[in-house]
């Protein structure tokens, strides 16, 4: 079940991180984002990193950002990563699950965080509720953040993909997930021994990839969620968002038992005057980290017999 928790003390948390040996990365995906991220790196560095030492490292993965999202990033204390130059021998991928995997190979924490890099009213709060169980428990092995999406700036009614697609596919399919009240969140945190050890699928389906997966390897009581309060961001049109739920939808029944060649992955639409339109899904996946030779060479890992 969820817990509503005041936001906790950042100096506990570092003084309860430096008793156990602990370091942690903060990764926040991006791409064409120069008008936010750099606010949130800024707040990262000064509030987690220069007032408190709870966070060890800011990394930004660059997704062939055409704006100034890199510069914006480094000119506030990130260290950025463009995801073609991050494994190039294992091809290029595509989305924003291919920038996650990328940032668990750049990264060097053992405890990662993930933040969206688009978020308006961004506060350190939003990572000290997501590392709290982590730091204070040691069967949490991922951390779940939930909000209120407000639409266009009132109300509520963000998340129309989580409300239309991914909690009724989790009812159906996934019972034992259906209490995640925000299957979907792009803020999230966890262990690296966990988060190495599933698959990253790397367009929209990534975060519902990773639930489903996690639950199975490590049991769905090893992931806690946390109140991140009100997140602001860019809503996207309604017509914008289909490839996402196709994405979710593909994700949610390959992990359900369903071939993955029966399942089509090209989203057909049509325009304000009825023509047809082909959008192509990424549902491609990327193998869990430890199968990776160069990065059980840079973490010193094995393979389980």
């Amino acid at each position: 079940m969820p817990e509503d928790l005041d936001a906790p003390d950042p100096a506990r948390l570092a003084a309860a991180k430096a008793r156990s040996g602990t370091t942690v990365s903060v990764c926040l995906p991006a791409r064409n984002e120069e008008a936010t991220v750099g606010h949130i790196v800024g707040t990262l560095r000064r509030n987690l990193i220069e007032r408190v030492p709870l966070v060890d490292e800011i990394l930004v993965i660059d997704d062939h950002s055409s704006d100034a999202t890199a510069e914006a990033a480094r000119w506030e204390g990130a260290v950025v990563h463009a995801t073609a130059e991050l494994l190039p021998d294992l091809g290029p991928g595509a989305g924003k699950g291919n920038a996650l995997w990328l940032s668990l190979y750049a990264s060097e924490g053992d405890l990662v965080c993930w933040v969206d890099a688009d978020i308006r009213n961004f506060g350190p709060e939003f990572v000290t509720r997501l590392l709290e169980p982590l730091l204070t428990d040691r069967a949490v092995g991922l951390v779940k953040g939930y909000y209120r999406r407000p639409l266009h700036g009132e109300g509520t009614g963000g998340g129309r993909v989580t409300e239309l697609m991914a909690r009724p596919l989790l009812s159906a399919l996934y019972p034992a997930l259906a209490t995640v009240v925000q299957p979907l969140a792009g803020e999230y945190a966890g262990r690296r021994e966990v988060l190495e050890a599933v698959p990253f699928v790397q367009g929209w389906g990534v975060e519902l990839g990773l639930l489903i997966d996690v639950a199975r390897a490590f049991g769905p009581e090893s992931i806690a969620q946390r109140d991140l309060g009100v997140r602001e961001h860019r809503n996207r049109a309604l017509d914008e968002l289909g490839g996402e739920a196709m994405a979710v939808l593909i994700t949610g029944l390959r992990r359900a038992g369903l071939p993955a060649h029966e399942l089509a992955t090209t989203l057909v639409r049509f325009d304000a005057e009825h023509r047809e339109l082909l959008e192509p899904v990424e549902v491609r996946e990327r193998p869990p980290m430890l199968q990776v030779p160069a990065y059980r060479a840079k973490f010193g890992r094995e393979l389980s017999a």
